[in-house]
């Protein structure tokens, strides 16, 4: 403050203050009082102006930053789907079937090559019994008895490193074998043992000469090419799921076929064929979807025809997606007045619809990924759950109702990006081996999808 409007109101406070014998109240009329007062609050309030305008004439407007926040860019949300989708080297595979009454009716099943665990020993070798081992991750619908799994031989060789697709028709040998599944637990993990026809062990093993691996020769793979796995059920459904991915150095086997036999001097041994190898065998998911199962007033009416829905829908295997844009973000990418901005946070909080019986908290899955397509049309995770998958989020609030995301790294990028090979274009994705759909609002809900962004302009 300046000199000649500090040292009044000093000396003024300091004589009245400290004077012992004048009592502040007597000495002042009220009035006075009053007016002396509002004058102190009108100088201190001079004080603040005067040091915020000296302090502007002081400083260049370049030193100064401004923060800017926003949540009115829309987000345009669509229903798509393809039948084709590349299923090849799955971390899961699925049998039997879903039903939804929104989504309709799913069946799922897999193709796979079996690998010998062992070199064949030689000599005349009797069947005695073939029992398959399957370790069910987890297991959803009809628990019962009686479902039937059929494992079919199939026609043409398959590779690792051939992509496959999940509406691939399998040419197969006509050969099958039905086998009836026990009674299972839901939702846990399930170690299930079948016994198989003894046929069916010895039709894998007829031509002993074959029983080899070979990288340089048609070998075991080329005589006895794989198989596919299907289930059916008579009454309700049921659907299991089940991982083919090769265990470590220091794990068991979690599938395979083992073939005890007996020897013309009844001499017994057991034979593994495995479906997990640590030497990976080719396999390929296979799906259909019929949406037109589902229940009449809850059936999706816009798939694939650009229609902005106020619903938006995840569906597991591979099923319908979301496919979002955010145009606002070319708008600032493409206004001058704001290159150089630096984004603070860029959040997007995505409402789910509880319908109170098939979505409720509990039914949704418990998290979300984002992936987003580049100018190519490839998809990929974006950057932000690579840096932190924490920061990230992506998880359920079923409170709230909502999922949360993160994505100021990838929005900051995609504005940085003078090649266009980023783009605001995105889709919402399952966790592997995610077996829940997920419904949320969208569009012109009443509780739409909403995206805050802040930034920093300098």
């Amino acid at each position: 403050m300046k000199q000649n409007i500090l040292m009044p109101i000093t000396t003024f406070m300091t004589t009245s203050y400290h004077n012992s014998k004048t009592s502040f109240r007597s000495y002042l009329s009220p009035d006075t009082y009053l007016l002396i007062l509002a004058g102190i609050l009108f100088l201190c309030n001079s004080c603040e102006e005067d040091g915020t305008i000296i302090g502007n004439k002081m400083l260049p407007g370049s030193d100064f930053v401004t923060l800017h926040s926003t949540d009115t860019l829309n987000i345009n949300s669509y229903t798509m789907y393809t039948d084709s989708i590349e299923s090849d080297n799955p971390s899961y595979s699925y049998l039997g079937e879903l039903y939804d009454p929104y989504f309709g009716s799913t069946t799922a099943g897999f193709v796979t090559q079996i690998r010998m665990n062992d070199l064949w020993g030689g000599g005349v070798l009797t069947v005695d019994s073939i029992k398959l081992v399957l370790n069910l991750t987890n297991v959803v619908g009809d628990t019962s008895a009686g479902h039937i799994l059929t494992i079919s031989e199939i026609a043409e060789e398959i590779y690792t490193d051939t992509m496959y697709y999940s509406n691939k028709k399998t040419p197969l040998t006509g050969y099958s074998i039905d086998v009836p599944l026990p009674g299972l637990k839901a939702n846990t993990i399930n170690e299930v043992t079948l016994t198989l026809p003894t046929s069916f062990g010895q039709y894998i093993i007829r031509d002993t000469t074959m029983l080899f691996h070979s990288n340089s020769v048609p070998d075991f793979r080329s005589y006895f090419k794989g198989l596919q796995f299907t289930l059916r059920s008579t009454g309700d459904p049921v659907f299991l799921t089940l991982s083919l991915t090769p265990p470590d150095s220091y794990s068991s086997y979690s599938h395979y076929f083992v073939i005890y036999l007996r020897d013309e001097d009844d001499v017994t041994s057991v034979f593994f064929f495995i479906l997990d190898a640590k030497a990976k065998n080719a396999c390929y998911n296979i799906y259909s979807h019929d949406y037109s199962t589902a229940q009449a007033d809850k059936k999706i009416e816009h798939i694939n025809d650009g229609f902005r829905d106020t619903l938006a829908y995840q569906q597991c295997m591979s099923g319908v997606f979301t496919k979002f844009t955010i145009p606002g973000l070319d708008d600032i990418k493409n206004d001058t007045s704001l290159k150089g901005i630096k984004i603070n946070k860029a959040r997007i909080t995505w409402p789910v619809h509880y319908d109170g019986y098939t979505y409720y908290g509990s039914s949704f899955p418990s998290q979300l990924y984002m992936g987003y397509c580049d100018n190519t049309g490839s998809k990929y995770l974006i950057h932000d759950w690579y840096i932190s998958t924490s920061f990230f989020d992506g998880k359920i609030d079923t409170t709230a109702g909502n999922y949360i995301f993160n994505l100021a790294y990838y929005v900051q990028q995609f504005l940085e990006d003078s090649t266009d090979v980023l783009k605001p274009e995105f889709q919402l994705i399952l966790p592997a081996g995610s077996v829940q759909n997920a419904i949320l609002k969208a569009n012109d809900s009443a509780s739409p999808v909403k995206f805050d962004l802040t930034y920093t302009r300098f």
